[in-house]
């Protein structure tokens, strides 16, 4: 074609406004190219994929109630004396942030369900990206090539747990103020350091007049950017990594099978943002959270009794109750070269979180390590087909669990009229026993499941129908299942212990051998898939002819 003819072809006219000004936007941008290759990207399509989602949606519910809450809030520590409508605290004198978070409750229109749908969201924001990454341990989505995406996952957590601490500390109640002192005798606990950086970050001696100011900054600057970051390279990697399934017939790590973005998913995307954020604003209208006017403005001085913080911060809060100040005659604190070390409030507050996510961060290389599998995975395994790993989970969880709930043992005991001593011992031996029985019971009845399914596998469901021979033994009939059923509970790999292999000299190292025998102990309880052989075999104790409807009957394991 000439280039006269190219001239004279007739240009594309957009028929509508919105038309008109979208290819002005794209005849300059270039972005119809870009949305076209994304909207075709195909996601499978299962319920507990949404998680992910809902810690996206709280997320920005947050960025959106929380620029409203920023315009009413101002984070001075300077004194003033209340002059707002809640009455039992007129001219109570107080810090201007705390006056401040009153007058958003009660004098601004709007204000104490702006705040509530702001507190909520944040619960579910920490809550979604929990269950999230538990659905992502447990179903092994970690596994290469989303290693990383994993530790991204783990640094999101940690952040959003600064954000609701940041948050949480910004009304300067007695709630809060607690708290903030609890991080201050932590932080002080810290030898040589502790006391500088105490000194630093509250501006003076505890509570000093700058830390309000301080978090303020971290909660609506930096943490928020951080998060947006890490939600950008998290959404990044989904896409060039493609998302991973559930296993099931015609999939496998080559394809992906499900619904385009575009319109699909952007159609239950945008209806789902609605529901969740229908919900928070269903919680915040109807649900108290977080009533400030009750704790009264923060003094040193006095002490609150059943004063918890928010859930996700309660482990550290946990450890530090369970924390013996002495054994016996053995002391936890010390004077070394003038410093105090006082180690009953340094070990529990870093030591167990310390401890949980260094091996969040490392674990997916801990078991490629003890595994060798070096290939990539696009397709799950199903938790009961990772027992050991399934085990693993399980304990972790009940460890954070017990502390989380010793963090409300005082409450514990009052509400069920027990010795708060006694609960307090309870905890600390579930402490250390809790996650072995946790271990053994998740990996025992994931064995068990795996049992289960491989004998239905070979045999078929039962049906009910007792039959009695001709020679007149009775047998209970089982039906054949469908390719599908079957394919999901033969469909998985069952790796067999690993021994040691020898380096390039023949020498078997101290690294291989523990490798060795953590893959043994890893895998040695192993329950072998049925194979094709097998399958054929067991065809015998199905019935010949199953009742109308028989074959419509769902399976349940």
């Amino acid at each position: 074609m000439s280039a006269a003819s190219r001239a004279e072809a007739p240009a594309f006219v957009a028929k509508t406004k919105a038309g008109r000004i979208t290819d002005f936007v794209d005849a300059r941008v270039g972005g119809s190219g870009m949305l076209r290759e994304f909207g075709r990207k195909v996601f499978p399509d299962h319920w507990s994929f949404m998680f992910g989602e809902v810690a996206l949606y709280s997320f920005v519910i947050l960025l959106l109630s929380g620029t409203f809450l920023t315009f009413f809030f101002d984070p001075s520590m300077a004194e003033t004396r209340y002059d707002g409508s809640y009455l039992p605290l007129k001219n109570v004198e107080m810090s201007v942030a705390y006056s401040s978070s009153l007058d958003i409750s009660f004098d601004v229109r709007g204000g104490l369900f702006m705040r509530q749908v702001h507190h909520w969201a944040a619960l579910l924001f920490v809550a979604s990206i929990g269950v999230h990454m538990l659905r992502v341990f447990f179903t092994g989505a970690f596994r290469k090539p989303r290693e990383m995406n994993w530790v991204v996952g783990s640094v999101l957590l940690i952040l959003a747990m600064a954000a609701g601490f940041t948050g949480y500390s910004l009304p300067d109640d007695l709630l809060s103020g607690n708290g903030l002192r609890i991080i201050d005798g932590v932080i002080k606990a810290i030898p040589v350091v502790g006391t500088y950086i105490s000194f630093f970050l509250f501006g003076g001696e505890f509570p000093g007049t700058a830390v309000i100011g301080r978090l303020y900054m971290l909660h609506i600057l930096l943490v928020p950017a951080l998060i947006l970051l890490m939600i950008v390279l998290h959404l990044f990697m989904v896409v060039v990594h493609k998302h991973t399934q559930y296993p099931g017939p015609g999939r496998n790590d080559g394809n992906v099978v499900g619904y385009p973005l575009g319109p699909v998913y952007a159609a239950k995307a945008g209806g789902f943002f609605f529901i969740v954020f229908g919900v928070i604003a269903l919680m915040a209208a109807f649900f108290t959270i977080n009533p400030i006017w009750n704790y009264g403005p923060y003094d040193p001085s006095p002490v609150s009794a059943g004063t918890q913080p928010d859930w996700y911060i309660g482990f550290v809060d946990g450890a530090l109750r369970l924390m013996p100040g002495v054994i016996g005659d053995f002391h936890f604190e010390y004077v070394i070269f003038g410093y105090t070390l006082t180690l009953n409030v340094l070990l529990p507050a870093l030591v167990p979180a310390g401890i949980l996510f260094t091996v969040m961060f490392m674990y997916p290389w801990i078991e490629s390590w003890i595994t060798k599998d070096t290939r990539e995975h696009h397709v799950l395994d199903r938790p009961r087909n990772a027992p050991t790993r399934t085990a693993i989970g399980v304990a972790g969880f009940v460890w954070y669990c017990v502390m989380w709930a010793a963090a409300g043992s005082d409450l514990i005991a009052t509400h069920f009229h027990v010795s708060l001593n006694d609960v307090t011992y309870w905890l600390r031996a579930l402490f250390f026993i809790g996650p072995v029985i946790a271990f053994v019971v998740a990996k025992r009845v994931a064995l068990a499941l795996q049992r289960k399914d491989r004998e239905i596998a070979l045999h078929g469901r039962e049906t009910g129908r007792i039959v009695r021979l001709p020679h007149g033994e009775f047998i209970e009939v089982h039906a054949p299942l469908d390719e599908y059923k079957r394919y999901k509970l033969v469909g998985f790999e069952s790796p067999s212990p690993l021994p040691a292999v020898p380096n390039d000299h023949g020498i078997v190292t101290r690294k291989e051998k523990q490798r060795a025998f953590l893959s043994k102990w890893f895998f040695e309880d192993r329950v072998a898939p049925a194979t094709p052989a097998e399958l054929e075999a067991g065809h015998g104790h199905h019935a010949p002819a199953v009742e109308a409807g028989e074959e419509s009957k769902s399976l349940s394991h």
